[in-house]
């Protein structure tokens, strides 16, 4: 306009950038802005756009080749500087263990409802001594091996989220070992969820007893639990509890992650491979890849 300020956004630096397209829908960020401009493109294709990666509601529709091939593309054009990876229902431990691999500045983890076995947690449990906050909620492969080897390895978790639904648990007798490993390994703790887990009262206060920075811990669900109100207020004062009763939903916030972190881990950027054709001088098309991740959906306008 006349007499109006020219703002170049095309010219923005690629962490500015990042930061816009943050606040866009999936789908927009791989569809719609790659399209607009070069420079934009570039942003897109780089680490800028993928400090948080948060795929979960997508994840819950689409199926395991496409949830697969979608984690590697935006895990390798984080280039590992993500700090945040939240996704449902992971298909096998080869997902994992390629999560793993890339988990170098990782503080928030996310994987409810995959299919995640002890034995690879094992294995790869050391990969991620960055985690603060982890979510492996409905894990039905999982159990106090895997939580043991993330005891060890993970020092500087906080938060921990193992709910389970009642028809996962029907064929488990008690998950009281698990409670005694979130006690001796976990002592850090400041938020821990386990409602519906099988632990019985001892299982509990042995982990308040070991845990003294808890602030929330939910037991929703578990039946065996019996909770003396004012002996946890005498005990236990600052903490809160909720459970074992079912009263209403719980809904937490871990947009702080406990992170003892002030910014996510510098790491050199690796060299990645190139999943798409990136050649800017010429057409990008996408519909060809994305519509194998998005089926049949149109990106808008």
């Amino acid at each position: 306009m006349e007499g109006g300020e020219l703002r170049c956004w095309d010219e923005l630096i690629p962490d500015a950038l990042g930061q816009i397209f943050s606040n866009l829908s999936l789908q927009e960020i791989l569809t719609v802005i790659p399209r607009v401009c070069k420079s934009w493109g570039k942003a897109v294709m780089g680490p800028y756009c993928w400090q948080e990666i948060d795929i979960e509601e997508w994840s819950l529709h689409c199926q395991p080749e496409h949830l697969d091939r979608m984690l590697q593309m935006l895990i390798m054009r984080s280039c590992g500087s993500h700090h945040k990876l939240c996704v449902s229902g992971l298909p096998n431990d080869l997902v994992f263990s390629f999560i793993s691999d890339h988990a170098g500045s990782l503080q928030t983890l996310r994987l409810p409802r995959s299919e995640i076995s002890d034995s690879i947690v094992e294995q790869v449990a050391w990969k991620l001594c960055t985690i603060t906050f982890l979510d492996v909620s409905h894990c039905g492969k999982m159990g106090a091996q895997a939580l043991e080897a993330i005891g060890q390895h993970c020092k500087f978790l906080r938060g921990l989220r193992r709910n389970m639904h009642p028809m996962e648990v029907v064929d488990k007798v008690s998950h009281d070992d698990e409670a005694h490993v979130i006690a001796t390994l976990m002592p850090k703790l400041k938020h821990l969820e386990m409602s519906f887990l099988l632990i019985t009262t001892g299982g509990v206060l042995e982990i308040l007893s070991n845990c003294p920075e808890l602030e929330f811990v939910d037991v929703r669900g578990c039946w065996d639990v019996k909770l003396d109100e004012k002996f946890l207020k005498e005990k236990f004062s600052g903490l809160k509890v909720l459970g074992p009763v079912v009263v209403d939903c719980f809904s937490f916030d871990d947009s702080s992650d406990y992170s003892d972190f002030s910014g996510a881990l510098e790491i050199a950027a690796s060299d990645m491979e190139d999943y798409y054709e990136e050649s800017f001088d010429g057409t990008w098309d996408y519909e060809e890849e994305l519509e194998r991740l998005y089926g049949t959906w149109s990106p808008s306008p």
